[in-house]
């Protein structure tokens, strides 16, 4: 029997069981009118998410964050549906007072990268592919992606240099620690299964999938590896995980033992979504044996806000690579 373990991406996120129904229903729903549905169920394909938002965010949103919002007919995405602290204000740049000469380097570079990506969806001319409705595009304010870009450069900051951080009274978190060890649980989980074992990663989950893959001593390999919307094209996030001395190949794997993806690793990117930009073709970037192998899908999205998972999980081109992927 398949099996997908699910790891989501930047922001905070609702609770562990509604994210996880986010994520099913957009790949059970005919949203383009291209009769590819992929209802898990169905496909008697099991899933787990690896959940991490509670040790960076201090309570689970009560609604959807921008990342997963979902389909409203007459429209298209609602910002209503965030958390006020989404929405209002200035964000929080406290926790960039303290950082070290390398670490402000780090985010300095990728913060005038994401600067960049974001001017881009600001000429937006597609309409939006959504079958048997009209909607209308609704602009994100500039205040609200600069949030979701503070969020994102925070996220990964306190991932990449493993961060100890306390999100609530009570809980402190060593945040790489911590993350590693819930991805690898579920890895096992998933190993223990007849398979295929197929990892689907979005955003900042991509960087955590292939940290563990490919550094974590011990991590269990995987039939498949879908990436989705992915930081991996960016040099200073590729700086941060690629070992040393393994020049051209950075295939996932761990001195120099067999490849932890056993199958196709496939990678799909809107060239407008701000956090792949103009790095979502990774082929040459994580090469194996010297070779691109990688299967890099570009896909677009629609509407102001290209990064949306379940936009990315409403793709033909991603859906028909998954069912290839899981032997449906």
């Amino acid at each position: 029997m398949p099996h997908i373990t699910f790891i989501h991406g930047i922001s905070n996120k609702p609770d562990e069981d509604k994210l996880r129904e986010i994520w099913y229903r957009a790949l059970a729903q005919d949203t383009l009118g291209n009769d590819d549905a992929i209802d898990l169920g169905a496909a008697e394909v099991t899933f787990s998410m690896v959940y991490w938002a509670d040790v960076l965010y201090d309570k689970p949103l009560e609604g959807e964050s921008i990342e997963e919002e979902t389909l409203q007919e007459g429209a298209e995405f609602e910002l209503a549906g965030t958390s006020p602290d989404a929405v209002n204000g200035d964000p929080n740049t406290a926790w960039r007072a303290n950082l070290q000469p390398d670490e402000e380097r780090l985010v300095a570079a990728l913060e005038a990268k994401l600067d960049a990506n974001m001017l881009a969806d600001e000429v937006l001319t597609e309409p939006i592919p959504i079958a048997d409705a009209t909607l209308e595009r609704i602009p994100i304010p500039w205040f609200i992606k600069r949030r979701i870009m503070e969020q994102f450069l925070r996220d990964v900051h306190h991932y990449l240099f493993n961060v100890s951080f306390s999100p609530r009274p009570g809980d402190t978190y060593q945040v790489q620690d911590v993350i590693r060890e819930r991805m690898l649980a579920r890895l096992r989980e998933g190993a223990s299964k007849e398979g295929p074992h197929v990892v689907v990663s979005h955003s900042m989950g991509t960087v955590i999938a292939y940290d563990c893959l490919m550094r974590v001593p011990g991590c269990p390999a995987v039939d498949a590896l879908m990436t989705i919307g992915s930081p991996l094209g960016l040099d200073e996030v590729q700086d941060k995980l690629i070992p040393e001395g393994t020049v051209g190949n950075h295939f996932p794997a761990q001195n120099a033992f067999p490849s932890k993806v056993k199958g196709t690793w496939v990678n799909v990117y809107d060239r407008l979504d701000p956090v792949t930009g103009l790095d979502g073709n990774i082929a040459n970037d994580f090469k194996k044996e010297g070779r691109e192998v990688i299967n890099v899908i570009q896909e677009a999205n629609w509407g102001k806000w290209r990064h949306n998972i379940v936009k990315y999980l409403a793709g033909p081109k991603l859906r028909a690579a998954l069912r290839e992927q899981l032997g449906l």
